[in-house]
């Protein structure tokens, strides 16, 4: 998976946190797999390809050591940390945060809504993800917040000290020297960085929470030997792709976690070109794909949530959008006879005007999206169309993204009303014209209710499922393998370890 290049957030952490922890899973140890993780007592080992992934641009491990203003809970809901509270203004676009009084950084200095205004404010850095916060101090535990574009922000930032870092230029960001040696507020407190060896957290004993049950984190940098670090009891957690789960699911010493989310593994038809123009066809290509196959392709859940339409996160975690279209071949040659496309010639190819039902699609590398996109093409040769694969880079497949040179792509589709406006608003490179479906991304832009945008969210989608200007083969999850050893991660979507520390404070250790 690709990683957002930001200290302060990555794009995985706005869905990771819905997963919360405390429910046990259980450890064993079964015949042949003796357990190898022991004698460590409670230090987890997180195996990482290097530390390019984790410095100077942290991700997740930020949350080992500094707090966000809020965290999910195992229902979804949000739980003050940095924050006791928070009010909305009745439109959403201003939010009161009223902070704890009783945390501090590491060197005794109190936690003051100054440090939030200034880690907002250097978000709004050009160099930052997050530009356009505007903040107003209001006492020490007290400052308005207006977020850009109406985004969530209490659970996905952390903040950092201002009375330490004020002085330096934001330009510098990436190489500061704090974050080799962080002063943190958070559940961990920094221990030591060994170049191109590890990086080592332990728990703070000022954290004002519980104290963590897992004393010592270790990160190591391990190169592309992540699975063998698992494998030979060296690691614990390590992040995992599709094409290893056989390789793990049966082995008794460890456990999958599979993180659903919002956004989905898509093809974007490019539709304005010729052969995607109508909407019946689009609709035939995609009865013509056995979405649930190809689930099982990646080892997904049986009753993983297939989607025709953009949903937000609270209506994934609810349960709340409709049936997907079909598997139903039939009805795809049906559709594709009626739209003028048949085999002339007797080569199983369609033809229209002297012109075969052919294209290209160019394919993200990563996410299996190259495992789907041969299963796509067998599924597409047998009513008739041949779909040719081109494997490209990422940067060169966000470059035909939004450039709109591309005939078909897959790609992940995210969630998010910037990103329906990139890719389907008005103005869009998919080709997509829809003065309805303009409408309703521009009231989505317009709103920042989350009630009214989850309205607006299935009106999109109910639209979206009889247009298919894309086509959502598999939501988007996130992978991980842990020993059994590790326990307290649970959801209702598919269990998650977050493997660099969103909720490591809330996991534990149990040996056999």
């Amino acid at each position: 998976m690709d990683r957002g290049s930001g200290l302060i957030t990555a794009a995985v952490l706005a869905t990771a946190v819905l997963f919360a922890v405390g429910f046990a899973l259980g450890c064993g140890k079964d015949g042949p797999h003796a357990d190898p993780v022991v004698g460590r007592g409670s230090t987890v080992v997180v195996a990482v390809e290097s530390e390019h992934d984790v410095l100077p641009n942290v991700l997740d491990l930020d949350f080992l050591t500094f707090l966000p203003l809020a965290k999910r809970n195992a229902e979804g809901e949000l739980e003050g940390r940095l924050a006791e509270s928070w009010e909305p203004s009745a439109d959403y676009r201003e939010w009161t945060i009223h902070l704890r009084t009783d945390v501090y950084w590491e060197d005794g200095t109190q936690v003051t809504a100054h440090d939030v205004k200034f880690t907002l404010d250097l978000l709004d850095h050009p160099d930052r993800e997050y530009p356009g916060f505007e903040s107003v101090v209001v006492d020490d535990a007290t400052l308005s917040i207006r977020p850009p574009n109406a985004m969530l922000f209490l659970d996905d930032i952390v903040y950092y000290p201002r009375h330490l870092l004020e002085g330096l230029d934001p330009g510098e960001f990436w190489s500061w020297d704090f974050w080799f040696q962080p002063v943190g507020n958070g559940p961990y407190r920094f221990v030591r960085y060994v170049p191109e060896t590890l990086i080592e957290f332990e728990a703070s004993p000022d954290y004002y929470g519980p104290q963590p049950r897992i004393e010592r984190v270790i990160v190591k940098f391990v190169g592309k030997a992540e699975l063998t670090e698992l494998l030979a009891g060296t690691a614990d957690i390590v992040e995992g792709n599709p094409s290893q789960i056989s390789l793990i699911e049966n082995d008794p010493r460890f456990r999958v976690y599979r993180e659903i989310r919002p956004a989905a593994r898509a093809i974007y038809w490019k539709n304005d070109h010729p052969v995607f123009l109508d909407p019946e066809v689009r609709r035939a290509l995609t009865l013509a794909i056995d979405r649930p196959q190809l689930a099982r392709v990646l080892h997904l859940p049986p009753d993983i949530p297939i989607t025709d339409g953009p949903l937000t996160l609270r209506q994934l975690y609810r349960g709340e959008h409709a049936a997907p279209l079909p598997y139903d071949p039939d009805a795809a040659r049906r559709l594709l006879r009626a739209a003028g496309w048949t085999d002339a010639d007797g080569d199983d190819l369609l033809e229209r005007d002297g012109r075969e039902f052919r294209f290209t699609a160019s394919v993200r590398p990563g996410n299996g999206l190259e495992e789907l996109a041969v299963y796509v093409q067998d599924y597409l040769r047998r009513v008739g169309v041949q779909m040719e694969i081109e494997i490209l880079e990422g940067a060169v497949i966000w470059e035909k993204q939004f450039s709109g040179d591309f005939e078909a792509l897959f790609t992940i589709q995210q969630n998010g009303v910037h990103a329906h406006v990139r890719d389907f608003g008005r103005g869009n490179n998919t080709g997509y014209e829809s003065q309805e479906g303009f409408e309703l991304i521009d009231q989505m832009a317009a709103t920042a209710d989350p009630d009214e945008r989850d309205r607006l969210h299935l009106e999109l989608a109910t639209l979206f499922r009889q247009e298919l200007p894309v086509t959502r083969l598999l939501p988007w999850d996130w992978t991980t393998f842990a020993h059994r050893r590790i326990q307290g991660s649970s959801s209702p979507l598919g269990s998650t370890i977050d493997p660099f520390g969103t909720y490591m404070d809330e996991l534990w250790v149990e040996e056999d």
